[in-house]
């Protein structure tokens, strides 16, 4: 039975979602490009098959659907280039906290930024993104890729005065939306190395974050293995492993370049591809009653 590489879930132009194996042309790897696909069939977390009925993509939507989500966890901090630029010190065990299903996005949504968010402080924050595909508990390091389906790229969007105010994160970055990620999912067949991959992100057009994952402070597999110590991770746990240096944040005071109403923001990892939002500030524009 032949399983997923590249998995995709997308609204057809005959008006159905599938998850797909992205068909993408030669030297392509973006799975944003992917405008055909395979569809997939059974449970991607078990027994499932790419068959060979191939049909058109229109609309793609988030990797896993929302409801096939079982944790949204964070990690802080977790590149040292990012944690010098914030003024911290390296942390000496994951920073974690957690995000609601709800911040979840697809990869070509808007960002929904409410009222209370949208004074200066809005931060983009581009991730590679684990998802688990099998029940674990207490994985050693090397037993890790074992437990991963595989791998897609995220936005943890960010406030920072909401985040860093209160003495706790999730308030300032767990609003809808705030969650963006996709293109799809690439297996851990096709990326053998995590480790290794380009990581950036566009504001408009201009490059804010370029660097590798190669900086993680706590690799893939040793965060799986220290998120699952005396914790069960499920199929369909998320987890964000932290961004890289190029946030606003980093800017010296009164140089943060902020994001603002309108601006489209782009976060790639290189084997994944693109997750492409414009940030969209509720209420503005709209008539006051």
């Amino acid at each position: 039975m032949t399983t997923f590489q590249r998995l995709i879930r997308f609204l057809s132009t005959d008006g159905q979602i599938y998850n797909g194996e992205a068909l993408l042309s030669r030297g392509i790897s973006d799975l944003s490009k992917a405008t055909r696909a395979k569809i997939i069939t059974g449970d991607i977390f078990g027994a499932h098959e790419v068959t060979d009925r191939i049909v058109s993509v229109e609309y793609l939507l988030t990797p896993l659907p929302v409801e096939k989500v079982r944790t949204v966890r964070c990690l802080g901090l977790n590149y040292a280039n990012h944690a010098k630029e914030s003024g911290m010190a390296l942390p000496k065990s994951p920073v974690l906290f957690y995000k609601p299903a709800t911040s979840l996005a697809s990869p070509n949504a808007d960002i929904s930024i409410p009222r209370v968010a949208q004074s200066p402080g809005l931060d983009y924050e581009v991730e590679l993104v684990i998802v688990i595909g099998k029940a674990c508990r207490d994985v050693p390091e090397k037993d890790a890729y074992k437990y991963i389906l595989g791998y897609s790229v995220g936005n943890d969007m960010s406030h920072r005065p909401l985040q860093l105010g209160p003495g706790q994160w999730s308030l300032g970055k767990g609003f809808d939306t705030w969650a963006p990620f996709g293109p799809g999912i690439i297996s851990t067949s096709v990326i053998k190395d995590p480790q290794s991959l380009k990581i950036a992100t566009r504001v408009n057009g201009e490059t804010r974050q370029n660097s590798s994952t190669a900086d993680q402070i706590f690799k893939v597999a040793e965060t799986v293995a220290k998120l699952s110590a005396g914790t069960t991770l499920l199929p369909g746990d998320i987890i964000f492993t932290g961004t890289p240096e190029g946030v606003a944040m980093g800017g010296k005071k009164g140089e943060e370049r902020w994001l603002k109403d309108g601006d489209v923001v782009e976060v790639e990892l290189e084997g994944v591809g693109v997750c492409r939002n414009k940030v969209v500030f509720e209420g503005v524009g709209e008539p006051k009653l």
